[in-house]
């Protein structure tokens, strides 16, 4: 019998698919972006983290809500401190020292989500730590603490019933307009080393078991894509992983990506990101000399096959490639 040096995490197809034609919204951890920036440098119909890189379950929640609502935020939501405007409910990368430009932004971002979740019939939502902090003066959760002094906080470790019953309520709402509404929930792989070994696998723990009593309660709407398995138990080296020892390495990230999408993306899409990567990897090609006929000769043949592309799917915009080939010729 040959021996087995790996043990690898065998993902199960999906009981349903995605692809070009079924929007999707990506909403969590940075793990989320990971796995949705690869989607959408291959053109595929999907918003990710419309309020930026958000951590915990119940600011997760509030950030769909909000989505949902298509209430656009007010001056007197955002805050004031270190010379920026800001959101507790948004990443710091919408903060801006003008707060106009702070609240257009936020608005922009949010007007786009609300108009593309209405045509949304699945999320992939990524939680990446079960520890949250609160405001002590509101009570109120933030989803980043954008280096307010710690002071100004408590920060405790959700319980499962905590976050179980605040995606109930958000669940139920989503099913009410859509019975067959999916989501998809991952746990981030990156480890929160803030709290330590112990503190972050007692995290993870959390996070663990309340989304798998989600899919128990949900279990034809609410579904698992083990991220944090595949990381931690097939691909468990330090090879897989960033210089900082916490986050995927982009060969892990792509291995993931393999997973998912061979488990959830339908075949005629999977045919199309194949024919994407082509296109990418030709338009990100740097000849040494771009003006022989032989490359000018590869660029006119990406060029069609990116005309081949579009009869089968108009909906994809490959402006960009073809400005960047075009100046070749």
């Amino acid at each position: 019998m040959a021996l087995e040096f790996r043990t690898v995490v065998d993902v199960q197809p999906f009981p349903f698919l995605l692809g070009y034609n079924t929007p999707m919204l990506f909403c969590g951890s940075c793990f989320t972006e990971n796995i949705g920036s690869i989607m959408y440098e291959r053109k595929m119909p999907i918003i990710v983290n419309p309020f930026g890189v958000v951590y915990n379950p119940i600011s997760v929640k509030l950030v769909i809500e909000r989505i949902l609502s298509s209430k656009p935020f007010e001056e007197s939501e955002l805050n004031f401190r270190n010379d920026l405007w800001y959101s507790y409910l948004h990443h710091t990368s919408f903060s801006s020292p003008d707060k106009e430009k702070c609240l257009e932004l936020i608005n922009a971002e949010q007007a786009k989500a609300s108009d593309f979740i209405k045509r949304t019939k699945c999320m992939l939502i990524t939680f990446g730590t079960a520890r949250t902090y609160f405001l002590k003066q509101s009570a109120e959760p933030v989803a980043n603490c954008h280096k307010i002094p710690a002071r100004e906080f408590e920060n405790r470790l959700l319980k499962v019933d905590d976050i179980v019953k605040e995606w109930s309520t958000l669940i139920d709402k989503l099913l009410k307009h859509n019975p067959d509404f999916k989501i998809v929930f991952t746990i981030s792989p990156v480890r929160h080393w803030k709290d330590g070994a112990v503190g972050n696998q007692h995290s993870k723990s959390i996070l663990n078991v309340a989304v798998h009593e989600l899919i128990a309660a949900y279990p034809n709407n609410t579904f698992y894509f083990p991220a944090f398995e595949i990381l931690m138990d097939d691909l468990r080296d330090y090879r897989y992983y960033a210089d900082d020892m916490l986050h995927p390495s982009k060969v892990a990230i792509d291995y993931i990506w393999e997973k998912f999408k061979g488990a959830i993306i339908d075949v005629d899409s999977q045919k199309l990101i194949n024919d994407i990567e082509k296109v990418i990897t030709a338009v990100n090609h740097r000849p040494f000399n771009p003006n022989t006929k032989e490359y000018k000769a590869f660029v006119n043949n990406t060029l069609k096959q990116i005309e081949r592309i579009k009869s089968f799917e108009s909906s994809l915009n490959f402006e960009i490639e073809e400005a960047a080939l075009n100046q070749f010729l």
